[in-house]
């Protein structure tokens, strides 16, 4: 089987990068990948790529390269294609436009998949009928902005599947896409180049971005308690971002410098993580929780908050780890506690998650997605697949055409309730 992947840039750092060069390694073992990256800023990948995964850029934005295109006039328009809705639009441009179809216009493969909502849009716009196109949801349908999803609500019912990282967010999508073909294939994660943590350390460690959506400050508050009872334990939280000054004066204002510490980002992770005992995540909404599955892949149990979408389908609440309710300082603290307190509980979740964390393997994700691949190149030699797929097509833009008013008055609804202090239902 030939497969590409159409990715915004292959040469930065990000979760979505992380997981597709996994998956494209792993499917490097039985079939032709290629990774085709829409954005080339540096000279090589911060990850490493398998040599035997093919990497072809689009536009070269290097200033000192004898291909770049920063001067290629196409540049200043807008792009026709790319939807205005998707937060990267301004990176997109007419020679964007024109890069990405001449790409799939001419692409030597047999399955095409896009991995961000734009490129998606590009995929059902621009592929030709012969490609399997397939869209990868790599956060959730409801973070989208309800433009958002009505661009998406027209287009991808033009596709031949969409994939979701959690069985939650799979039933959203067929919920408010009818017409298009829903499956839940969570990320992968390879096992660890280190051993494994034997969680005997005092130390609890947190990754991710410093944003407001992990709720840091409430990990922090909780650890002041752990840390008043238990002194000898430590917080180490890894990441950077904009929320770092505010939590620098927050550790300073609970006086918990002696036992919580901002490292800053690292990468690789895993050597950090197999230091510690313990992962926190204390997030208020999850797409999917890579962290919580590379912690696991170093046998560290997990205190998460049981936030939409993706901790609740990879901890199991009492052998993996615990989950708590968002936003809750006091059951955070708690869980953490009833941990740090029990040696023998926690060596045994550990020893659960690193088994648990198998079904992980990019083996295993690679395997679900091939034979979602081979089940879509299949129906194309059906003699009803082209009627089916063109019915579906036109069903779902119906559908979406009958939709927008309703999803339009919905959102207006919602503000209107948030603004005069009334609970929305929505």
């Amino acid at each position: 089987m030939r497969i590409a992947f159409l990715i915004h840039t292959a040469y930065g750092i990000g979760g979505t990068i992380r997981t597709t060069f996994n998956l494209a390694e792993q499917l490097a073992d039985d079939h032709e990948v290629e990774i085709v990256s829409v954005l080339r800023e540096r000279e090589r990948p911060r990850f490493a790529l398998d040599p035997r995964v093919r990497l072809r850029p689009l536009a070269d934005l290097r200033p000192d390269s004898p291909h770049s295109v920063r001067d290629d006039p196409r540049r200043g328009r807008p792009s026709a294609v790319f939807p205005t809705s998707d937060r990267r639009h301004r990176e997109y441009s007419a020679l964007t436009d024109d890069l990405i179809g001449e790409c799939l216009a001419g692409l030597d493969a047999d399955v095409v998949v896009g991995t961000r909502p734009g490129l998606n849009v590009h995929l059902a716009r621009q592929a030709p009928r012969r490609l399997v196109r397939v869209a990868q949801e790599h956060l959730t349908l409801d973070t989208h902005s309800t433009r958002l999803v009505l661009a998406l609500r027209r287009h991808y019912p033009g596709l031949d599947a969409v994939t979701t990282t959690t069985e939650a967010d799979a039933a959203v999508y067929r919920r408010r896409m009818p017409g298009v073909r829903v499956a839940a294939v969570p990320n992968s994660v390879p096992a660890a180049r280190v051993a494994p943590s034997d969680c005997s350390a005092p130390v609890v460690v947190a990754a991710g971005r410093l944003a407001e959506a992990k709720r840091y400050d409430d990990l922090i508050r909780a650890f002041a308690v752990v840390g008043a009872a238990r002194p000898d334990w430590s917080l180490r939280l890894y990441g950077s971002g904009r929320k770092r000054a505010e939590l620098e004066a927050l550790i300073a204002e609970l006086d918990v410098g002696k036992n919580v510490t901002l490292m800053g980002a690292v990468s690789p992770i895993e050597p950090e993580l197999a230091k510690a005992s313990v992962l926190a995540v204390t997030s208020t909404m999850e797409s999917f929780g890579m962290t919580i599955v590379e912690a696991m892949r170093v046998g560290l149990p997990v205190v998460a908050t049981d936030c939409p979408l993706g901790p609740r389908e990879i901890v199991r609440d009492g052998v993996t780890g615990l989950l708590v309710p968002p936003r809750d300082v006091d059951a955070i603290a708690a869980a953490l506690l009833s941990l740090a307190e029990d040696d023998e509980r926690r060596a045994a979740m550990g020893r659960a998650a690193l088994e648990a964390s198998e079904r992980y393997d990019p083996a295993v994700i690679a395997d679900h997605h091939v034979a979602l691949f081979q089940e879509l190149l299949d129906a194309r030699k059906r003699p009803a697949a082209k009627a089916r797929a063109t019915a579906r097509a036109g069903l779902g833009r119906a559908v979406g055409i009958f939709l927008t008013a309703g999803d339009v008055l919905g959102a207006a609804v919602r503000k209107a309730r948030r603004r005069f202090g009334r609970p929305s239902r929505g």
